[in-house]
């Protein structure tokens, strides 16, 4: 059993940028206006919540993202701060839950829920090369 008895509700985290040209939605290939790209305040919303818990998982665990439920509401020009949040909502065995938010410099932009699961990655490691070995 994995021991996550130091994360628990109401652990936050957050992640920011700049927003360039790198991170629009042209050069993500997710739209063609020149402003934040959805799935970049996704990894933004995402970093967030490694932020919040990462540094608690046992040695040699970390967490991956499983469940995404976002809405982006508004738009971010480049030039523009993105400022994500992530607060745990749920311990559920090796799941872990947050609330997920991201600002600009004038508002909130998107908001949601990100699900991520604790894995022993030596396991979860062998687990994936065992996949690559039984393609072909």
């Amino acid at each position: 059993m994995t021991d996550l008895s130091k994360v628990f509700i109401g652990l936050k985290g957050e992640a920011h940028i700049r927003v360039g040209e790198e991170q629009t939605a042209p050069r993500v290939g997710s739209g063609r206006v020149r402003v934040l790209a959805t799935p970049v305040m996704i990894n933004m919303m995402e970093a967030a919540a490694l932020d919040a818990i990462e540094h608690l998982l046992p040695a040699g665990h970390q967490s991956l993202g499983t469940h995404l439920d976002v809405g982006h509401y508004a738009a971010t020009p480049v030039g523009m701060t993105l400022r994500a949040t992530a607060e745990v909502t749920k311990v559920d065995g090796r799941n872990v839950t947050f609330r997920v938010e991201a600002y600009d410099d004038r508002e909130r932009v998107g908001d949601g829920t990100h699900t991520r699961v604790v894995v022993n990655v030596e396991r979860f490691d062998a687990r994936v090369q065992k996949k690559l070995k039984s393609e072909g």
